[in-house]
């Protein structure tokens, strides 16, 4: 949340109102009614949408299981802690650039980030590592890109990637505190 209002407040102090697409700051609000739906007609909705969602991520939540399996039966403890392990003052920033190219969903990450931590990974790298796969994968910028001018594209990119890396410092030096 700290990154999100902070990042907000400079990309609203350096005035970048111009480098969102013209059809997004054109685009006029929705007004719709809502419609008058019976408690049988809410729940049937509420299950469609949870079907829907769950057939989403599931896909993502099996590729995560299995390379988590990757991770916990074949990768040697001894590469994990070396890697990103206290021994390593770049694990953060290492799990931040193996994370931009990856897209998954959180749920995804979680058996990955287990994994990683059971094998000695720290808890900020790990943290960092899931922030960086979920904020700022390669297709998640794509997307972005289509919304968004370079500049502004660029910025948001710079504060997300500096936030997520100074979140996992910090939580690598108070982890004490969390486990």
């Amino acid at each position: 949340m700290v990154i999100a209002v902070a990042g907000g407040t400079l990309i609203e102090k350096l005035h970048m109102e111009q480098y969102v697409e013209e059809f997004i700051r054109s685009a006029s609000g929705v007004d719709i009614d809502s419609p008058t739906l019976s408690q049988k007609e809410r729940l049937q909705y509420a299950k469609d949408q949870m079907l829907s969602t769950f057939k989403k991520v599931f896909p993502y939540i099996l590729v995560g299981v299995g390379i988590g399996a990757i991770i916990h039966n074949w990768i040697p403890q001894s590469w994990v802690e070396m890697i990103l392990g206290t021994e390593n003052p770049l694990g953060v920033v290492l799990a931040v650039l193996v994370g931009v190219p990856m897209y998954a969903d959180i749920f995804g990450t979680i058996p990955v980030a287990e994994a990683l931590l059971a094998k000695g990974a720290q808890l900020g790298t790990v943290l960092s590592f899931m922030m960086a796969v979920t904020t700022l994968s390669l297709p998640s910028m794509i997307m972005l890109k289509k919304a968004v001018k370079p500049k502004l594209l660029g910025v948001f990119i710079a504060i997300c990637t500096v936030g997520i890396i100074l979140v996992g410092y910090l939580f690598n030096a108070f982890s004490y505190l969390f486990i």
